[in-house]
């Protein structure tokens, strides 16, 4: 089987990196949409302490919803391909970078914010300059959780037209080819892995190089 994987891998090398591309655009459209308003909602409610709870658990309703369903859910309002894909994707990706948000800046040291303060910050240059520098490492480990969760799930957006490697794993499944359903999901997993490297690196590379520090 390991021959046959590898024999199909070089003789289809065009389309796999087609694939791979295109699943790294869905999964990455999906992360970037969701850190831009993720990171936000999870500094606010570090403000409005009273709903965060409420908010956090809201969020966290959309991860108990099988992959299925909330893609079939998404057809009727954005039909198939790409963009429903997307929001599917989206919507799996708030609950980490959410809670992984609020908790780093929640987690921020009180001492460090009244010395800030005592220093004449202003709250936005607190929160700036103190409090969200602090919390970056525990922020993008919530990126990471979100991105490998997007790679998995976008295997199954495949069934809505969307593309990427899940295609290989349907292609496979409706010809009874094991080659191609193996295929799909080692290049589908080295992606996955691959992205949480870039962004562990990243991770450390933030935490080591004085980005939080030198704050």
């Amino acid at each position: 089987m390991i021959e046959k994987v590898v024999e199909y891998t070089l003789n289809n090398s065009s389309i796999i990196a087609n694939q791979t591309w295109v699943h790294l655009q869905i999964t990455g459209t999906a992360v970037l949409l969701a850190t831009l308003i993720a990171v936000p909602i999870g500094i606010l409610l570090t403000r409005f302490e009273r709903i965060s709870a409420f908010v956090i658990g809201l969020v966290g309703i959309l991860q108990t919803i099988p992959s299925l369903a909330l893609l079939a859910i998404m057809i009727p309002f954005l039909g198939i391909g790409f963009r429903p894909a997307v929001m599917a994707l989206f919507l799996y990706s708030l609950l980490p970078i959410v809670r992984n948000t609020y908790t780093g800046v929640k987690g921020v040291t009180p001492g460090l914010v009244e010395a800030a303060t005592g220093l004449g910050m202003t709250k936005l240059q607190v929160l700036l300059k103190v409090q969200v520098p602090i919390a970056l490492p525990v922020i993008i480990a919530g990126i990471r959780t979100a991105t490998v969760i997007c790679v998995g799930t976008a295997t199954l957006a495949a069934l809505i037209g969307s593309g990427g490697l899940g295609s290989l794993i349907y292609r496979g499944l409706q010809q009874l080819n094991n080659t191609l359903i193996i295929t799909g999901a080692l290049f589908s997993a080295l992606l996955a892995l691959t992205l949480d490297f870039g962004l562990g690196t990243f991770e450390k590379l933030v935490t080591s190089k004085g980005l939080v520090r030198d704050n």
